[in-house]
């Protein structure tokens, strides 16, 4: 859908908003306690604006509505309907005074918003010739580690998977998806891969918040024993997550209840969790995103770059952030992109070496391939995914 201005704009306006849902295989399914993944949608958003420039942001979710209360085609409509008429009032340039003026009329609608920022912050950075990076305080780190998810299920295939990927250079920390199975089958597969892969590897588990505290409780002294590093988001409830980190068998890391700053200040206040996983599209944003990782800082809880298995885009956006924090001793999850079978931009980014080259271009310094674009987007040539490609329950 596109949606153009009014004749009465400030000195420089939004003309033009451009959102598409583009559709793209993936390498393998990728399994989740809630869900199988077999494809992957990327709202992609576009601000075209009066003098000339175009910003991008992605909006992407993790199984659609089977993992949160967003979804790519939500996001779309969002932006469409209730954010659009914002944004052809405001000055794009004054980013923080649109995205609160945003705020104001649409309330939730994390990722849609996040979209939305990258974007306007995207063209500032073109306008000002400065990487996102610098419009966020200045990057710290030219680099970031990446971590590589095993989530096919198969303990064999999962083990070859991680000894290509340390045969290539491309990861050496790996994080497992756990929670479909009985604990102990869960344990067990865990275990296995770690005594196959040694230290040469970090491993680390993802059950979102599949276990019951008492589960967790049994679970977790059993995964250090076995070499495990670090559990996301065991279980549910804060306050049961609380409890099991102040057991202090395993480091244990919050995700799902990681929504933006305030409940971060909340799970620093009752010292729920020793790690955070810092998503941009779950905090409401880069802005909030970065006040999450500040409140982390503040509160000795170390950091995380997580993932909503984003594509270049959003990737990218989230790489220019995670370089500006300070502390960042988990590294980061930005793989997204690698588990698509379709690239998306006219250079791909730069994986190597265990780790993900941020950026140095304007803005965020990347170019999108319209012809690969245009294939694949829902309505273009090429429909690749359907509903039917997500799993629930698989």
């Amino acid at each position: 859908m596109t949606i153009h201005a009014t004749p009465s704009k400030p000195a420089l306006s939004v003309e033009r908003i451009e959102t598409l849902l583009v559709d793209l295989p993936t390498i393998r399914p990728h399994r989740l306690s809630v869900a199988t993944l077999e494809g992957q949608t990327l709202m992609l958003v576009r601000l075209h604006m009066s003098d000339g420039i175009v910003g991008v942001g992605e909006g992407t979710t993790i199984a659609g509505l089977a993992y949160g209360p967003e979804s790519p085609e939500g996001m779309k409509l969002a932006i469409d309907t209730y954010m659009a008429p914002v944004l052809l009032a405001c000055d794009p340039a004054r980013i923080q005074a649109t995205m609160a003026t945003i705020g104001k009329v649409v309330k939730g609608n994390h990722f849609a918003r996040c979209a939305i920022e990258t974007a306007l912050l995207d063209a500032q950075g073109k306008r000002l010739g400065l990487p996102l990076s610098e419009l966020l305080g200045g990057r710290v780190r030219e680099r970031l580690p990446v971590a590589w998810t095993l989530a096919s299920g198969d303990t064999g295939r999962d083990i070859a998977e991680a000894e290509e990927m340390l045969q290539r250079r491309r990861h050496r920390i790996f994080k497992l998806k756990i929670g479909r199975h009985e604990v102990r089958t869960d344990v067990a597969h865990v275990a296995a891969i770690k005594a196959a892969l040694g230290d040469r590897a970090s491993v680390r588990v993802d059950v979102n918040m599949a276990w019951s505290e008492s589960e967790a409780a049994f679970a977790l002294p059993a995964l250090a024993d076995a070499g495990c590093d670090l559990a996301e988001q065991p279980v549910a409830s804060g306050a049961a997550l609380a409890r099991l980190t102040a057991r202090g068998h395993l480091p244990v890391m919050a995700d799902e209840l990681l929504q933006g700053p305030a409940s971060a200040f909340e799970l620093a206040a009752a010292r729920a969790a020793d790690v955070f996983a810092v998503k941009i599209e779950q905090s409401g944003g880069l802005f909030a995103a970065g006040r999450v990782g500040a409140i982390a800082d503040a509160a000795g809880i170390g950091l995380y770059g997580g993932t909503m298995l984003e594509g270049a885009v959003a990737t990218t956006a989230a790489a220019h952030l995670f370089s500006t924090f300070p502390n960042l001793a988990w590294g980061t999850e930005l793989f997204g992109p690698l588990l698509l079978t379709e690239e998306i931009l006219a250079e791909p980014l730069d994986y190597r070496d265990f780790e993900l080259a941020v950026p140095a271009g304007p803005g965020l310094g990347l170019t999108l391939d319209e012809d690969r674009i245009a294939r694949f987007r829902r309505d273009g040539a090429r429909r690749t995914l359907s509903i039917a490609a997500l799993k629930v329950g698989a």
